[in-house]
């Protein structure tokens, strides 16, 4: 893979990483067009964590504030009130429990299917199938009841079976995990706010699993600067993807993205 087709895949990352159009999907699909030879899921991992660092520039107030309700639990005065009256005081802790709750079900769909995963990742008809569910999750947002109910243990977790389930190429995470939670009855800003947030364990643990293997295995100085390149290209557009998703979302009209996923679903299966 040459420092081209990295900017661009890196680019293609960030856009559709939060984009509900599934960053994966694209990938497999941007590879296949551009006629790019199967890599491993090396470069994947890592402009996902471009990414990733997207989420935190532009969350960073928020993630600040979860460390600090983490080593909060340490301090004298939390055990003196108990942690059930902490709980209910600390909104900063209910959403560090949350993030911890729904990271279960991706950690042991990520553990157990793995090399199923990785052998998705190489078939484009995949993608298109998977394209097209994408599609019908998102019109069904179209039908979003008004009512509005704050987070709670079971809306998170069921938010992080969504999450789970867009390990496959071609479901989209955000897109499933907004959806999710707009299914739920929570407000589009707080279902969007959780799903950038539960994107930061489920990509660093990610990067840090495959980064491990990639020590062992080693890589070369020309295709870290590959990954280098691709991962700075998926940082700027992923920036820009997420403040894009985050008005569309306060608007209530993330349902805009299904037709897109369905044709380019339907275009994978025919001329793919």
């Amino acid at each position: 893979m040459g420092i081209g087709n990295a900017i661009i895949l890196g680019l293609l990352q960030g856009l559709t990483e939060f984009l509900p159009v599934s960053s994966s999907g694209h990938l497999v699909l941007g590879k296949a067009l551009l006629g790019i030879p199967e890599q491993g899921i090396a470069f994947e991992v890592f402009v996902h964590f471009g990414t990733l660092l997207a989420v935190v520039t532009i969350f960073r107030k928020d993630i600040v504030n979860l460390f600090q309700a983490f080593f909060s639990l340490f301090k004298k005065s939390t055990y003196s009130q108990g942690f059930s009256k902490k709980y209910a005081s600390d909104a900063d802790l209910r959403l560090l429990i949350f993030i911890c709750l729904a990271t279960i079900p991706a950690v042991i769909v990520g553990l157990l299917f793995e090399d199923y995963v990785e052998t998705a990742f190489s078939s484009p008809h995949f993608v298109g199938v998977t394209l097209i569910i994408t599609a019908v999750i998102l019109s069904a947002t179209f039908f979003k009841s008004k009512t509005e109910k704050p987070m709670n243990l079971l809306n998170t977790f069921i938010i992080g079976v969504a999450q789970a389930f867009a390990i496959m190429p071609g479901i989209s995470r955000s897109g499933s995990t907004i959806s999710f939670g707009l299914f739920q009855k929570m407000s589009g800003n707080d279902a969007a706010r959780f799903s950038f947030l539960l994107a930061v364990p489920a990509i660093l643990g990610a990067v840090v699993l495959k980064t491990s293997e990639l020590i062992k295995t080693g890589i070369s100085g020309e295709f870290f600067l590959v990954l280098l390149v691709g991962t700075i290209a998926s940082y700027i557009s992923g920036y820009i993807a997420i403040e894009t998703l985050l008005s569309i979302v306060r608007k209530g009209k993330l349902y805009l993205f299904a037709p897109y996923c369905l044709i380019i679903g339907i275009l994978a299966l025919v001329f793919i």
